[in-house]
């Protein structure tokens, strides 16, 4: 009898450790503000490079991996390429016009996480110039979001001879 109760003593040990392990631990629930607070601000670093005319700061929103789809131009692979087109564009600006960013929907799970956009230009006195919209596809890698893939349309009409 004794023997029976080690017995059925151990077994019920084991069957409680061996089910603490098989327990799979709960998905963390994501904070959607805190994310749309961390994108936006992701969205004003970018939009503040761009005034200062930084490409090294606008180009820090995206990964080494990164393409970006941008309008009328061949996607562009990996960071290099971005940064070199983003002071490309920044060295032939001669306004003094600026960029406003705003998540306008936000779509997260796990790591990832998808941000639709819209974004203003306006010139120097205040002036929208030009409207469009984005998308921007997340990873959280190393403990913060960093853009992997951009697309970006405007709502001006084409202009002719383009």
């Amino acid at each position: 009898m004794r023997k029976n109760i080690r017995l059925f003593g151990f077994l019920a040990f084991t069957a409680l450790i061996l089910s603490a392990c098989a327990t799979t631990e709960k998905e963390k629930v994501l904070d959607m503000e805190q994310v749309r607070v961390e994108i936006q601000a992701m969205e004003d670093a970018y939009a503040a490079g761009e005034k200062a005319k930084d490409a090294d700061a606008v180009a820090a929103y995206y990964s080494d991996d990164a393409i970006s789809y941008s309008r009328n131009e061949q996607p562009l692979s990996g960071k290099a390429a971005i940064r070199a087109n983003i002071a490309n564009n920044i060295a032939n600006d001669t306004t003094e016009n600026y960029n406003v960013y705003k998540v306008v929907d936000l779509f997260a799970e796990g790591n990832i996480a998808v941000e639709i956009g819209s974004w203003t230009e306006f010139d120097s006195s205040g002036n929208e110039k030009d409207n469009g919209n984005y998308m921007s596809y997340f990873q959280k890698r190393d403990g913060k979001y960093i853009c992997v893939r951009d697309m970006s349309t405007t709502t001006s009409p084409v202009k002719s001879g383009m």
